[in-house]
């Protein structure tokens, strides 16, 4: 069976910080669902710890069509952003961008040292996230007279089918959502139904 959920965090984490002969490392995550929402949150890192000198994130963007990116940041090559990239494969979580800021105190770490660092501060990051568990979602829009009105809502509330979404005007637009596995039938179920259109839409 294939699988229709993820692991993602709703919510920005705490911050960590990891220490390591004198340098610092903060880490943070947040969840991303955009390539913009990366820019933003580094933005925002930046003006904190606007004495820093390095920021080394890896993201993860996608639930099927997974998007990806490590940067070291002027670090060694593949010292920082892909230790960092390996945790969140490691969590198996999406959605999600890690930053490690690193304050360099002085001595050098040298490349062993800077993956241990990076992976650590990843690690200890994700470690404080709330990760949560979510389906993957298809969408359903829904018309339909208003007469049809008690047909539809039995359907949706003896298959426990969310509504995101409704309007009412002249005739009646439901958007619904339904776990990938079940789409399918739930697609048979409304469009063998007399009088009622029903359409896969993007999400919202």
């Amino acid at each position: 069976m294939e699988n229709d959920s993820y692991k993602t965090i709703l919510k920005p984490s705490e911050e960590t910080l990891f220490k390591d002969r004198n340098s610092k490392f903060f880490g943070y995550a947040f969840p991303v669902l955009h390539e913009d929402d990366v820019k933003d949150c580094l933005e925002e890192l930046k003006k904190k710890h606007h004495t820093a000198r390095h920021f080394c994130y890896a993201y993860q963007i996608g639930i099927e069509d997974i998007k990806y990116r490590a940067n070291d940041d002027g670090e060694p090559n593949n010292s920082a952003g892909m230790p960092i990239y390996g945790q969140i494969q490691s969590f198996d979580v999406t959605n999600i961008l890690i930053v490690s800021v690193r304050y360099f105190g002085g001595t050098k770490l040298g490349v062993g040292g800077l993956i241990n660092a990076y992976k650590t501060s990843a690690q200890l990051t994700l470690e404080t996230s709330t990760i949560v568990e979510k389906t993957i979602d298809i969408f359903f829009q829904l018309n339909f007279e208003y007469d049809m009105m008690n047909k539809v809502m039995r359907i949706i509330k003896e298959k426990n089918i969310t509504l995101e979404n409704q309007k009412m005007e002249l005739a009646c637009e439901f958007i619904i959502s339904i776990r990938k596995k079940e789409a399918e039938n739930i697609f048979e179920i409304f469009d063998t139904l007399y009088k009622v259109d029903v359409k896969i839409v993007d999400q919202l």
